[in-house]
């Protein structure tokens, strides 16, 4: 298509896909309400480091006020706390015909279907590590799964483009069929990650400590018990199989995808997840209320106890709120 992508939100996901996107020879356009660095995407260029790839690339860039015309692709990669606010900017960007494709943590896409109309929504799982490091430079710390798919299963022409597209980033991409059981798989790891974030360890070391592993184990059981109960059979990535935490697994089938998630997490330049980040670098609300949260919600609508997600999301908000530190004490709360 001659019309460029638009990537609304350029930090650690979309600022990756756009600046690689862009280096493959595809016209995007960044589009970010942080001026400065949009200001040097479009002047000196947005710098991609880490072990992954080393490249600068000047990309076109503008902030929401700036941005004019209709667009058939909008690719949406804030993060999850910033959907609600995002979308009455981008939808009369939106062309009629057009899709918000949401490359994002969390279910995002419920939010997104009933503001647009599920026609207008592609769903993307992405699990590739990267941190946003200030104005025109990201790491890129780890290669990971990138899955896309109709959020109502069927392939067509669109979808076949946006695969192709995604491949141009990650040659591994998957076409799914059924894009909820990966969004569904994703919430179990990423409730997991928020607990790693609770302490000052990195998420291999949370994930190495055998005193931790009721956490782990309770945490994906709780998600998995919810996606089961919401028709929803969780897929994983790598060897993170989600059923292993299904009702009635066998206790040893978890505890090996622990074991993976704590080698998973000692490879790579990302050593603390960017939940860990936003509370202890940047100093700012977390996509708790926006990802986790949900969970709770969804489980009570069909009965299926959830208190040590419960929790978590308290002691996330207490940790925002400067009530509680990052340490382990924190985390031997949630443990307790």
């Amino acid at each position: 298509m001659a019309e460029p992508i638009v990537i609304w939100g350029a930090g650690a996901i979309g600022g990756t896909l756009g600046a690689f996107w862009a280096r493959a020879g595809h016209e995007v356009l960044l589009v970010d309400t942080v001026a400065e660095h949009v200001a040097a995407c479009r002047t000196t260029g947005l710098s991609i480091t880490g072990p992954v790839a080393q490249f600068t690339q000047v990309i076109p860039a503008v902030t929401p006020a700036e941005l004019t015309g209709t667009y058939s692709r909008i690719v949406l990669a804030v993060k999850a706390q910033h959907t609600a606010a995002a979308i009455p900017m981008l939808a009369p960007h939106l062309a009629p015909d057009g899709f918000v494709f949401s490359a994002q943590n969390g279910l995002n896409e419920i939010a997104l279907s009933r503001a647009l109309g599920a026609e207008r929504v592609m769903g993307c799982f992405v699990n590739f590590g990267a941190d946003w490091h200030g104005p025109g430079e990201i790491l890129f710390g780890n290669r990971s799964a990138v899955v896309i798919g109709e959020l109502d299963g069927s392939t067509r022409p669109r979808t076949e483009a946006m695969f192709a597209l995604c491949r141009d980033f990650e040659p591994d991409a998957i076409l799914t069929d059924d894009i909820w059981s990966y969004l569904w798989g994703k919430m179990a790891y990423g409730a997991m990650l928020f607990a790693t974030a609770l302490n000052t360890d990195s998420m291999s070391a949370n994930f190495a400590d055998p005193a931790r592993l009721p956490v782990w184990l309770t945490l994906g059981r709780e998600v998995v018990a919810t996606a089961l109960a919401h028709g929803v059979t969780p897929r994983g990535f790598g060897e993170f199989r989600p059923m292993a935490f299904a009702p009635g697994a066998p206790e040893a089938e978890a505890r090996a995808v622990v074991d993976w998630l704590r080698d998973f997490n000692a490879v790579g330049a990302k050593t603390h997840s960017g939940i860990w980040r936003d509370l202890a670098v940047r100093k700012r609300k977390t996509e708790a209320d926006a990802q986790i949260g949900l969970v709770p919600g969804l489980a009570e609508e069909k009965g299926v106890p959830v208190p040590m997600m419960e929790k978590l999301c308290a002691l996330i908000a207490e940790l925002e709120t400067g009530r509680r530190a990052q340490s382990p004490e924190t985390f031997a709360a949630l443990l307790a």
